[in-house]
């Protein structure tokens, strides 16, 4: 495989050693591997956990792993053995970082942690993502998504007011880590471009998740008075929500003065100018439950559709709440090159999420479906200099696969 000959992505010649299971570490080595990066992950004899999740496998392969994890290459290694720990400081020894995401404490207590690996490559950028972070009273303990979602106070306030919180489908705090993780690392490298030094890059989903509260801590700060849940209002501005219609609903934002002025008028309700309670953005977000209403006495004469096309007729952002189906089918997210189809060896022709950045000069591609597990332990451990005979005997001994 001739890595840099197949891809012009702005991160060529970067390599990174993932040591990485499920979400948060996986996606960070994804958007860097999509951005030209040569991703070696580094699985256990079982494979990566989400190897086996999902509802939907094509001959045993994850289409959950498949998504998540292209443009990348696998080898096997036994990392509680010697000669696997072995292969894995050799690769280090030749890679520009290192991304691992496993229990708090289980790379140290392998000889494989930061102060143990800078001996190796005393540059070494080696990033960590955990549930809680690797400092304070709680940087032993393992994590999940969902417990990092409750943890920062995101569950306290999703879902309709009066009503038990409900889970971020999208799995946030994993996500965000990951993205805070891959930023880190491109700022480190940049760094270590001007000083000649690595560091060590210490990344948690609890923190990720409260670093996207922005409207909600910004509120929090001067009043001390925390969030609670409104369904799909805004925290600080309105008209900012879904609304009811004749046949369903529509998004509409219209906060800013002029927006609100335009929509007043469109659906009929110049009305609400007059009013006081309606003046100004601020007095709009105070009263935002009766405001609400009002609009939604209007919408209700129409249907979805004949809203959004007078409403975007006079400029004022609105649009529909798409299922999945209508979001993939829509000629602008076609547009957007947001499904990506790719060959895979067992699921034939599939399709995986694109990704949003576009670049002019250093195109984001995604070059190879996700590997199978193993699938380039032999050729990586060529690229490290080993003899055909050495290889047979590091798999007989089961330190490699």
């Amino acid at each position: 495989m001739d890595l840099e000959q197949m891809n012009k992505g702005a991160l060529v010649g970067i390599k990174v050693i993932e040591v990485c299971q499920n979400l948060a570490g996986p996606y960070c080595c994804t958007v860097l591997a999509d951005m030209g990066a040569d991703v070696i992950k580094v699985e256990p004899p079982g494979g990566d956990h989400s190897r086996s999740i999902g509802r939907h496998f094509a001959e045993g392969e994850s289409y959950a792993f498949m998504t998540l994890n292209r443009n990348k290459r696998s080898i096997v290694l036994d990392l509680k053995s010697e000669a696997g720990k072995g292969v894995l400081e050799e690769l280090v020894a030749g890679a520009d970082t290192l991304v691992e995401n496993v229990r708090p404490g289980a790379m140290e207590r392998m000889g494989l942690g930061y102060e143990d690996l800078k001996k190796v490559k005393s540059d070494l950028i080696y990033a960590t993502i955990s549930g809680f972070g690797r400092t304070g009273p709680y940087a032993d303990r393992g994590g999940y998504d969902l417990i990092s979602q409750g943890f920062s106070s995101l569950l306290s306030f999703t879902g309709e007011p009066g009503r038990d919180p409900v889970k971020i489908p999208v799995p946030l705090c994993d996500l965000n880590a990951g993205m805070y993780s891959a930023l880190s690392i491109l700022s480190a490298l940049l760094h270590r471009q001007r000083t000649g030094k690595g560091q060590w890059i210490d990344t948690s989903l609890t923190d990720a998740g409260l670093a996207y509260t922005v409207w909600q801590a910004s509120q929090f700060f001067p009043s001390n008075q925390p969030p609670v849940p409104k369904g799909t209002a805004h925290e600080i501005s309105a008209p900012y929500q879904s609304f009811r219609c004749a046949d369903g609903r529509l998004i509409i934002g219209a906060s800013s003065q002029s927006n609100w002025v335009r929509m007043c008028r469109e659906i009929g309700r110049e009305d609400l100018l007059e009013r006081e309670e309606y003046a100004n953005p601020e007095s709009r977000g105070k009263n935002e439950k009766t405001l609400a209403h009002e609009i939604e006495k209007a919408l209700m004469e129409c249907p979805r559709d004949e809203w959004l096309e007078r409403l975007n007729a006079v400029n004022v952002p609105c649009g529909p709440i798409h299922n999945m189906t209508e979001a993939f089918e829509h000629p602008q997210i076609q547009a957007r090159e947001m499904a990506v189809e790719i060959d895979h060896p067992k699921a034939g022709r599939m399709q995986v999420l694109g990704l949003p950045p576009k670049m002019s000069e250093t195109p984001i591609s995604i070059r190879t479906p996700a590997p199978l597990l193993g699938q380039h332990t032999g050729e990586i451990l060529h690229g490290l200099g080993k003899s055909d005979g050495e290889i047979r005997r590091l798999c007989e001994s089961g330190a490699a696969i």
